[in-house]
């Protein structure tokens, strides 16, 4: 490619001005990062990011509270805008802060040259433009992605799991492209009137009163499943959905496609590499309802073949809600702003730590309660103590 511009220089001034705007620029040794676009994504919340403008950011990468991945520094890199000038690396007491107060109060602070300055400047802050170096990139993110990465062979694995910020393409064909693309509220739309309305043919149905279990055995024995029941039932059913959504995480989309296999490793990109690669892809992280139907209708078949009628159907319509309360919540945990020290904050972080650092752990989403029996929990941070 072509090479790139010289980094560009910033001054103090400019930089206080930016963050005046709103703009959320943190410094790293002289090195400038634009991270506006980032702020609401930040698993440890927007305020402390927002808190930080303006100053070096290079001790707190360190943690406490935590220590960032290598994925994550790598991840910062994609917002770089260029230096501070020699000898201004010390952006001005004011800046540390942070940009919680108004700065028409400070009109002293805005120097109206620099922000005409900083007006003019191309907007170059857009995250999706800024890559994690296209030319160098093993993939060309000109093109569609799904037929490329399979030619990655070994290197596909450690690819996939550097995640960066930008859209993908899947498929030259646009309506193949739109096909596997979902906005979150469309899984709430298709699914919710189907829980509705399957709850009430259950509901119904078991107030009828005709329906046993263990019937098929013995007709002396079997025992009557009252209308009243249906509650419990249909808790068991999202309690079996979170199961099955650990195992279909664990089992399916974290199995690791054999190198020398271009199909599997396709496929795996397909279902869940994609998400790896750009996790804040908003397009792409619910389940599009085509191919979900297959799935679904899939555990709907088993479940009638295993229990009588209504029974089944009642596991099955929990087990539906259960996926599709995981859908929303795992949207949430990525573009969500959870409060600090709510159970949605501490899944956000968790969710976060399986994409950035603990890719083979970590595996439940909407609940940490399967990866216990499994072993498979993210360890909690721990900071040796200082001498």
């Amino acid at each position: 490619g072509a090479m790139a511009a010289p980094p560009r220089s910033f001054s103090a001034a400019e930089v206080r001005a930016r963050c005046a705007q709103g703009s959320c620029l943190v410094l790293c040794r002289r090195r400038l990062y634009d991270l506006s676009g980032f702020v609401r994504l930040h698993p440890g919340g927007e305020q402390l990011l927002r808190r930080r403008a303006g100053t070096d950011v290079s001790a707190a990468l360190d943690g406490p509270p935590h220590r960032h991945s290598a994925n994550a520094r790598r991840w910062l890199e994609q917002y770089y805008v260029g230096e501070m000038e020699p000898g201004d690396e010390q952006v001005p007491r004011e800046l540390h802060r942070g940009f919680s107060f108004s700065f028409q109060s400070f009109p002293e602070l805005v120097d109206e040259k620099v922000v005409d300055a900083s007006a003019q400047i191309p907007k170059q802050m857009d995250p999706h433009c800024k890559t994690v170096d296209a030319e160098k990139d093993l993939v060309d993110w000109q093109k569609p992605l799904l037929w490329q990465v399979g030619y990655l062979g070994e290197k596909y694995d450690e690819w996939v799991h550097q995640p960066v910020d930008r859209p993908i393409r899947l498929f030259h064909s646009d309506i193949l492209e739109s096909l596997s693309k979902t906005a979150w509220y469309v899984v709430f739309i298709v699914w919710v009137p189907v829980v509705l309305y399957l709850s009430w043919v259950s509901y119904t149905s078991l107030a009828q009163g005709n329906t046993r279990l263990f019937s098929s055995f013995t007709t002396e024995y079997s025992i009557p499943v009252h209308k009243y029941y249906f509650p419990f039932i249909f808790l068991l059913g999202m309690f079996l959905w979170s199961l099955l959504e650990y195992l279909i995480h664990r089992f399916v989309f974290h199995m690791k496609p054999p190198a020398s296999n271009y199909y599997l490793i396709t496929l795996h990109f397909l279902l869940h590499g994609q998400h790896h690669k750009s996790p804040f892809d908003s397009s792409r992280l619910v389940f599009p309802p085509v191919p979900a139907s297959l799935v679904i209708g899939f555990f709907y078949g088993l479940l009638q073949l295993m229990l009588p009628e209504v029974l089944g159907l009642s596991v099955f319509v929990g087990g539906l809600c259960g996926y599709v309360i995981y859908d929303m919540m795992h949207y949430y945990l990525h573009y969500g702003s959870p409060k600090k020290g709510t159970y949605l904050y501490g899944l956000k972080a968790y969710h976060v730590k399986h994409h950035f650092e603990h890719q083979k752990s970590g595996f439940g989403i909407s609940t940490r309660f399967w990866d216990h029996p499994f072993g498979t929990l993210i360890p909690e941070e721990t900071f040796e103590k200082e001498d």
